[in-house]
């Protein structure tokens, strides 16, 4: 339970959800610091802006529950030096999303969840509606913002491991429901169900794609709203003008218009996070001038889209690592830079994944005017697999294997977009690169 007459100390504070929420507690009042490994993750800079300590794992970091609060990151188990600590002294921890769910039960709060953007949606919601009213957010890439007296709290709902189950909102956006996490759920039917009993949680009103039949099959006792492109859509956009610049686009909210918005993003799936925050505004009874000045002022979200230029090369970082985020991103940069070559540098996220998603992968990546794929991410639950990615390359006219030894090869595309695109340490990639141009 959360004192602000105790320390709060994270084990494992620079994973991004981790951050987000240490630099939340810090906004508002919290004594916390942490500890992590020493490799350098882009969570770290947030936090030693805010003065927040991290230390290296050490025994000693821990005291007692009369001086600390310990909130355990979901990555560490017994060997971990300082959840040993915690065993020998009988020191009791707190997972991250029982965390969290303090947080969700003191505010009008709103979750977002589903495969595929969550964290664009989050950070879009929070930011309109942090022009409104003040609001505290929790990001799923390293951002957190505590506001004392907040109206509204905003936080990214993660189903891996089911835990997203652990948080009672009052709204819930699911974007959608494609399989995902393979190393962890049996199947569809599993990974659907975790999403049914977090639709059971949520308090007031449940926001879903219309398009995903899966959505559609929830049962809910409360409210359950579409938003989408269709007129049987309860909250619909139209007349949609896409540019170079962004989109312009109608909202009508169960027929009745609610004017002109403008992002400046780009793609189907962005118009489709925009039309689901205003639906979630729309219902708290935010007047819609002010999200639509929001939605002018929003920039994106870290690691989704993000863009750099280097005269005539746009290099483009994005968190892509499943068929249905690529589809989205390629998209998006065809929007945006149409007369240029586009060159994806692809990571694959871990081997489960990579089996599952292979022809998908290779189906995807040979409408693009040239690919470069990296060595397969592995991640700390599973460090080998009997697949590569020379098993993507040769099945994708024209790819190549790339890794650091041989980055400059990269250099060869002129007047192009290169969209670095994966979950894992792509940015070291991307950073080699641009020391080139």
């Amino acid at each position: 339970m959360l004192d602000k007459n105790k320390e709060v100390w994270f084990i494992g504070i620079k994973g991004t959800g981790m951050a987000s929420l240490a630099l939340l507690l810090h906004d508002l009042g919290y004594k916390v610091a942490g500890s992590d490994i020493e490799k350098y993750t882009f969570t770290q800079v947030p936090l030693e802006k805010a003065g927040i300590e991290v230390k290296d794992f050490d025994p000693a970091n821990i005291k007692s529950n009369d001086e600390q609060v310990i909130v355990k990151g979901n990555a560490f188990k017994e060997e971990n030096p300082e959840v040993k600590a915690c065993l020998d002294k009988g020191v009791e921890w707190q997972s991250y999303p029982d965390t969290v769910e303090e947080i969700v039960q003191a505010h009008t709060s709103i979750g977002i969840s589903g495969t595929h953007g969550k964290t664009s949606t989050t950070s879009l919601l929070s930011h309109v509606l942090g022009e409104v009213a003040p609001t505290s957010y929790l990001i799923g890439d390293g951002r957190g913002k505590g506001v004392e007296g907040s109206r509204f709290f905003v936080y990214e709902a993660d189903e891996y491991r089911r835990h997203f189950l652990a948080y009672h909102p009052d709204y819930q956006i699911m974007t959608n429901i494609d399989f995902d996490h393979p190393d962890y759920f049996k199947d569809q039917a599993d990974y659907t169900s975790a999403f049914q009993s977090a639709a059971d949680q949520t308090k007031k009103a449940l926001f879903v794609w219309g398009d995903d039949k899966r959505l559609q099959s929830l049962k809910t006792d409360i409210p359950k709203y579409t938003y989408g492109f269709k007129d049987t859509d309860g909250f619909q956009a139209n007349q949609i003008e896409k540019s170079t610049t962004g989109s312009k686009f109608h909202v009508l909210a169960h027929g009745k218009d609610l004017g002109e918005f403008e992002i400046h993003l780009f793609g189907d799936h962005s118009i489709l996070n925009a039309t689901a925050v205003i639906a979630v505004a729309y219902t708290e009874k935010v007047p819609m001038d002010d999200i639509r000045d929001g939605m002018l002022t929003f920039k994106g979200a870290k690691r989704r889209f993000s863009e750099k230029d280097f005269g005539d090369i746009a290099v483009i970082d994005d968190y892509a690592h499943h068929p249905t985020e690529m589809r989205a991103t390629i998209q998006a940069a065809r929007q945006k830079f149409p007369d240029k070559k586009l060159v994806v540098v692809f990571q694959p996220h871990t081997f489960s994944r990579t089996k599952k998603y292979q022809k998908d992968f290779e189906e995807i990546l040979r409408d693009v005017d040239k690919v470069y794929v990296t060595p397969i991410y592995a991640s700390a639950r599973e460090a080998n697999g009997d697949i590569s990615s020379e098993d993507l390359v040769k099945n994708i006219p024209g790819s190549e294997v790339i890794d650091l030894d041989n980055i400059q090869d990269l250099t060869k595309n002129k007047n192009s977009v290169v969209v670095f695109m994966g979950a894992g340490d792509i940015p070291k990639y991307e950073d080699a690169y641009e020391k080139l141009l």
